[in-house]
């Protein structure tokens, strides 16, 4: 359910804390827009000047130690248990990689998700436990609407006095942080899963690392889904030595061992569905389709195996974000009857059931669920040897690596692949790691865990914030 924020008071609080951190003349410009619809949805109202006064005082103050949890009034009198809120941008997000956490966490914690419920459908598999806020918030850069969205966030950081908030995604977690920073929330976390600047340069590098260290800064918890990208941000200088937990082995979610799980029948049925013959050995890429994630090398790595092998396939399935379609069948030339373009599906088990080795040639990722996803079925992947992929393949045991934006390696590696034998051998060892190391119930217990750790053992006389 969507629920009004009416106007709130400032929450109380003693003594200074990190006061001063964020000292800025920044101010909120343009009005704030009503966010919400119809029905069963209330709109979410705001005044807008006093929203300017209440940003500009709260960038002023900084950030100041939280009230002890025993004073803590609660916004259910009925429910005492500690809050957490999520701040997320997507809501694929939401329902790729959190609902069975937020479903364990409901259990001892009220929840509460804030997200934007426009851009795509949340899953009906939502906990009902679990509040959900239409949260005003865009993916792109929109330095007036950012603004707006950390209004809108610090009011309802005030208004509902929350013990922890956890924020996923870049633009969710600076504004998720700065908001739970200047409110005065005892326990702040953020989980990387990734750097929009790992492949940038120049200027717009310097600005987005910027952005990353200062929400390091705000945040009391630091975690990310790899130890490789964990090492990186520290080597980067994002945050100190040891700041950044590892969730178990890697990954934010884990895998679902009995969604991803080979159906009898299922394979046969899919290859008959896309035209692809029995005997074919069919590379999969499962992802969004755009520039970072190296589908335009994919392409070309492809068109040099399929010249010397007739019955090699790639199955493409994902949106088509960076519109690369006609330049992907364009590459394939006279190979494209090899291609087999899908689409968004919400069963990717189906497709990795059909294939014989997934394909994710990225620039950049965070750790790379769906390298484990296949490995749980006994699929071998190739994939680029940068940081995150490098925690979901161990090269030669479970997977080949290979340099990124190198198409002629890539087709080397795929090749490679095409010993039945050694693929084999990739899956089976592929399978076992996944279900050793990377099951959503020990991903889940992780969870539980750190919060029961951090939160539930937090002492009441001495909480306070930390940088």
């Amino acid at each position: 359910m969507l629920v009004d924020i009416p106007g709130c008071c400032p929450r109380s609080a003693s003594g200074n804390g990190e006061a001063g951190l964020l000292r800025t003349g920044w101010s909120l410009c343009g009005d704030l827009n009503d966010c919400g619809d119809s029905g069963s949805r209330r709109a979410i109202d705001f005044d807008a000047v006093n929203c300017r006064r209440e940003l500009g005082r709260t960038f002023l103050r900084g950030g100041k130690l939280a009230d002890q949890l025993g004073n803590r009034q609660s916004s259910d009198q009925n429910d005492t248990r500690p809050s957490i809120c999520f701040v997320l941008t997507s809501p694929f997000v939401l329902n790729a990689f959190l609902l069975d956490h937020l479903r364990a966490l409901a259990d001892d914690y009220r929840i509460t998700v804030c997200i934007n419920t426009d851009e795509s459908p949340v899953s009906p598999r939502l906990d009902p436990r679990i509040e959900l806020m239409a949260f005003p918030i865009q993916r792109k850069v929109h330095p007036g609407k950012d603004f707006q969205s950390l209004a809108w966030l610090i009011r309802l950081f005030r208004r509902k006095r929350f013990d922890a908030v956890h924020s996923i995604t870049p633009k969710g977690g600076l504004l998720g942080m700065l908001a739970a920073y200047m409110c005065g929330v005892p326990m702040r976390t953020h989980i990387f899963t990734g750097q929009v600047w790992a492949t940038c340069k120049g200027f717009k590098r310097h600005v987005l690392k910027a952005m990353d260290r200062l929400l390091a800064i705000c945040a009391t918890d630091l975690m990310a889904d790899s130890q490789s990208q964990a090492r990186f941000l520290e080597q980067e200088g994002i945050c100190r030595p040891g700041r950044i937990h590892v969730c178990g082995s890697g990954s934010v979610n884990g895998v679902d061992l009995l969604r991803f799980s080979n159906e009898p029948g299922r394979r046969e049925k899919v290859r008959a569905e896309l035209a692809l013959p029995p005997e074919a050995t069919v590379f999969l890429f499962l992802g969004r389709l755009n520039l970072e994630k190296g589908v335009l090398d994919l392409a070309e790595a492809f068109a040099q195996l399929a010249m010397r092998h007739a019955s090699v396939f790639l199955v493409l399935v994902g949106p088509d974000e960076g519109g690369l379609a006609k330049e992907i069948v364009g590459r394939l030339g006279g190979n494209s009857g090899q291609l087999r373009l899908v689409g968004l599906t919400t069963f990717p088990e189906s497709y990795i059931d059909a294939a014989d080795v997934l394909c994710l040639p990225s620039y950049r990722e965070g750790f790379g669920s769906v390298v484990i996803e296949a490995a749980a079925m006994g699929v071998p992947a190739v994939a680029s040897c940068i940081y995150g992929l490098t925690d979901a393949v161990v090269d030669g045991v479970t997977g080949i690596l290979c340099p990124p934006g190198d198409p002629r390696a890539l087709s080397a590696a795929m090749e490679k692949m095409l010993n039945e034998s050694a693929r084999q051998r990739l899956g089976v060892q592929a399978r076992r790691r996944a279900h050793g190391e990377f099951s959503i119930e020990r991903l889940t217990a992780f969870w539980r865990a750190f919060y029961a750790q951090r939160l539930l053992g937090m002492q009441y006389e001495s909480l306070s914030h930390r940088s």
